[in-house]
């Protein structure tokens, strides 16, 4: 079996100036982000599928992504991969007082609410400022969606938060309105802002409900998928195509198609 120091040594190869490969030797953090966050993905997919062999494989391809960048920032006198481990292990250890603290961390670790108390503390070092926001280190770069949840769940943190879910439902009609108010008007840009605050405040319903949002999308495209793939398979059965039926007949398929999954 391979190790982490063969991977480790099998990069720096890739990267070298004289022997490398062309392709690994001009990629930047910026070029291989994307990569990255798609394989990232690809881990979750394979979860999703419950395919144990794909999951170990996607798992490699994610760790080699942190190989990558670990290598080019060794590169520029930045940081190692050592570092990178150093700076988990490190992080781990100080998240879990109630597993690896004294006795009387063990006792402040276990209370409610310690994790996100050592989270916050360690927002306030990273600032440097000494002006803390209860939203910030949330990344920019995550899913809009994602992001609308942790925005949210951090502003309850704080206390700003609806009491029970009929103060979210009234949110959501008031974003509701004035979305249609902003179509009347025809505004693109007024169209885009309400619609976002729309999908906020149901982000923010989901967060009441205690349902993922995300997982909530997925099943819900899922659902979608599937049942439009059977209306087209009805429509093909019948010799016609989607775009040749009318409404009604798209609706009766729908219908149908529904039926068939009760």
């Amino acid at each position: 079996m391979r190790t982490i120091e063969n991977l480790l040594e099998i990069m720096a190869t890739l990267r070298d100036a004289q022997n490398g490969c062309p392709w690994d030797q001009r990629q930047t953090f910026a070029s291989i982000a994307p990569y990255t966050i798609e394989e990232a993905y690809e881990v979750a997919d394979a979860i999703a599928r419950e395919d144990p062999d794909a999951l170990r494989h996607e798992l490699g391809d994610l760790l080699f992504q942190v190989v990558f960048h670990a290598r080019m920032a060794e590169e520029a006198d930045q940081f190692d991969f050592s570092a990178v481990v150093d700076a988990i292990c490190e992080k781990m250890l100080r998240r879990h007082p109630h597993v690896f603290g004294s006795e009387s961390e063990r006792q402040q670790g276990a209370q409610a609410g310690s994790w996100e108390r050592i989270k916050a503390q360690e927002r306030a070092q990273q600032s440097g400022t000494g002006t803390v926001s209860a939203v910030d280190g949330i990344a920019l770069s995550l899913p809009a969606l994602k992001r609308a949840e942790k925005l949210g769940k951090r502003a309850s943190r704080a206390g700003f938060d609806w009491p029970d879910t009929l103060g979210v439902h009234a949110k959501i009609d008031e974003e509701f309105r004035e979305l249609d108010e902003a179509c009347r008007q025809g505004e693109a840009d007024a169209i885009t802002e309400e619609l976002g605050d729309v999908l906020f405040a149901v982000v923010n319903l989901a967060r009441h409900l205690k349902v993922d949002p995300e997982q909530a999308l997925s099943s819900a495209n899922r659902k979608f998928e599937g049942r439009f793939r059977g209306i087209e398979n009805a429509a093909g059965k019948q010799g016609r195509s989607l775009e040749s039926l009318d409404l009604a007949a798209l609706e009766a398929l729908w219908l149908a198609q529904k039926q068939t999954e009760s």
